[in-house]
């Protein structure tokens, strides 16, 4: 009778459960293709680390063992596939924590393997049957209610009582985390300079909505309705965020700015000088995370004759949308998501525009990305077929980014096939596009860069169409009333919109800590690809995101949506357990190739 899935799953993690245990490393490998990858998040190496073949895996195992202690290797549910290609949930222990992980065989030997930790043993979440009773069931008199105890805390945290973690950065980053460290029972407080949490989205342009589906954006813990419309708009979202923090009782400090940051080597804690509804406040925690998005300071080239400029010049993030533009003649510079969106915002309010595309842009259509990207893990059909959002996330991560490319391509050439006319449209119109230097398309993109693309929401159309005008080529200065190109051309302009894009997020420790610090922390995002604006070499995580960075004790954490919901979870059971004194040894801190 034929091994079923399930025989085929139990006996190598029976195998591997034995080898593990005896700390046999030669027999652990020999369960492994050549060419076979672990990718870890935090449950063996308190780290986000790929190790990529056996070579790798062995070193990894070698150094760790001693300590993790892993065991109760099982199935979390039925296997799939046969004994050419075998897939399979697993379930696992540490010495310290309880993991899930995703393993693919090929022919009986593991090609990738992915183990996360989900909780701590002794500091688990106080969820369903643990939950905490709320009230106590005895009359006294001068007990107080959940309010006032509530208010209480809130008062003193920050004053008489100190966080352990401080969040720079109160946008759907730090709402995700502070909940899941509250969860944990971390005492965090979350500073935002915005009035309101959700202002972050709220004071962007008027016509923006959210580019990824529904399915991709959820919080933790707390999805959206079932009739939350599939591409929520801008306040929609700011509202979500801000009853949110309420609804997670987040310690939330809006109105407050981080002035200052810096590490008290002595005390083994940060000094952060915040002002609060205008009055100064030091902060001393343990642990400092910086939360501000998915990328730096707003990217503003210098060109010859900006000063002459007789018009408005501002930054795509400062552009508030709507108003009327009938008459005027607007230049934007910059071919992505915002330059699109901010091009189709002008036109609508009767502006004449002119979209300047100094390299090429790749272009996926918004239904083609949700059917043909998105649909398998992140739709209602995906539902359907029993892929939640947390299994959705860890199937995105179960392929390593060596080997994402190529299961990204045969995606964006059935694309190309689908959307050709739409395609053959916007080149004539004399848009330059890519697929990425290698054919994989706008994720890849996304982790390499953070730029270089542009979901089509309708944009396009107006490009194809000449509503919108098209300019090719480098700007070479500004005069009086015109955008002056390379080859002489001049785009007269009311209005010059730099959509430009964002630099590395370790700029702002620049400014908050020090040029030093940021430096030892080096760049963020990226993982070493060696293609446009992610130099090599190659490191096969991005850099510095959810994990311990150079700096001890600072974190940077950001992402889209769906990455803020899964990273955050990793992150925060980083910092719990350096919170409860367990031993939380590094393997192979990531080296700073790059500074800012």
């Amino acid at each position: 009778m034929p091994e079923t899935a399930n025989d085929i799953a139990e006996a190598w993690l029976a195998q591997l459960d034995e080898a593990l245990r005896s700390h046999d490393t030669e027999a652990a490998l020999e369960l492994f293709e050549e060419d076979s990858y672990w990718r870890d998040f935090v449950s063996f190496t308190w780290n986000l680390k790929t190790m990529e073949g056996k070579d790798e895996i062995g070193r990894m195992l070698d150094a760790t063992l001693q300590d993790v202690q892993p065991s109760r290797w099982t199935l979390a549910e039925d296997a799939t596939g046969d004994a050419a290609s075998t897939e399979a949930w697993v379930d696992f222990e540490t010495a310290q924590a309880r993991g899930h992980a995703h393993l693919r065989l090929r022919n009986g030997k593991c090609w990738t393997l992915l183990t996360t930790m989900q909780e701590l043993k002794g500091f688990e979440e106080k969820k369903g049957a643990n939950r905490e009773k709320g009230v106590a069931h005895h009359i006294s008199q001068g007990r107080k209610s959940w309010l006032e105890l509530k208010e209480e805390r809130e008062a003193r945290l920050g004053y008489e009582d100190q966080p352990y973690t401080v969040i720079i950065g109160g946008g759907q980053g730090g709402i995700g985390l502070g909940a899941r460290l509250r969860r944990l029972g971390v005492p965090t407080i979350i500073v935002e300079k915005n009035e309101r949490p959700g202002d972050s989205w709220r004071n962007r342009y008027k016509s923006l909505h959210l580019h990824d589906p529904v399915w991709y954006d959820h919080l933790p813990y707390l999805k959206f309705p079932e009739d939350w419309p599939v591409f929520a708009s801008k306040d929609k979202i700011g509202d979500w965020l801000e009853h949110y923090t309420r609804i997670m009782e987040l310690n939330y400090w809006s109105g407050t700015e981080c002035t200052n940051a810096r590490f008290d080597e002595e005390a083994g804690e940060w000094v952060v000088s915040v002002v609060r509804d205008g009055e100064p406040v030091t902060l001393r925690p343990r642990h400092l995370v910086f939360a501000l998005g998915v990328s730096g300071y707003p990217n503003v080239p210098t060109f010859d004759g900006a000063a002459t400029f007789l018009g408005q010049q501002y930054h795509s993030s400062q552009h508030p949308g709507g108003g009327d533009w009938t008459g005027k003649k607007a230049v934007v510079i910059g071919s992505n998501n915002s330059a699109h969106d901010i091009c189709a915002d002008l036109w609508e309010h009767g502006a004449d525009v002119t979209m300047v595309q100094r390299s090429s842009t790749h272009i996926a259509r918004s239904e083609s990305l949700m059917d043909l990207a998105l649909g398998d893990l992140y739709s209602e059909r995906a539902l359907d077929n029993g892929v939640t959002t947390e299994k959705a996330d860890l199937l995105f991560a179960s392929l390593p980014y060596r080997v994402l490319p190529e299961a990204q391509i045969p995606v964006y050439q059935e694309m190309a096939r689908r959307d050709a006319g739409f395609y053959s449209q916007l080149e004539a119109a004399g848009f330059d596009l890519d697929f990425g230097v290698d054919g994989s398309g706008l994720f890849l993109k996304y982790l390499r860069r953070g730029s270089g693309y542009y979901i089509d929401v309708g944009a396009s159309q107006l490009i194809i169409d000449g509503r919108v005008k098209l300019a090719n080529g480098q700007v070479d200065k500004l005069t009086g009333n015109a955008v002056v190109m390379d080859d002489g051309t001049e785009l007269e302009a009311d209005v010059v919109i730099y959509a430009t894009g964002y630099g590395s997020m370790n700029g702002w420790l620049a400014d908050l800590v020090s040029p030093e610090v940021a430096d030892r922390v080096g760049k963020c995002w990226g993982f070493g690809s060696e293609t446009p604006k992610d130099p090599g070499p190659w490191e096969g995580e991005l850099r510095n995101m959810w994990k311990p960075t150079n700096v001890d004790n600072l974190w940077i954490h950001g992402g889209n949506l769906h990455q803020s919901r899964h990273y955050s979870n990793y992150l925060a059971l980083q910092i719990k357990a350096r919170m409860e004194g367990l031993p939380t040894p590094v393997y192979e801190l990531q080296a700073s190739h790059h500074t800012r």
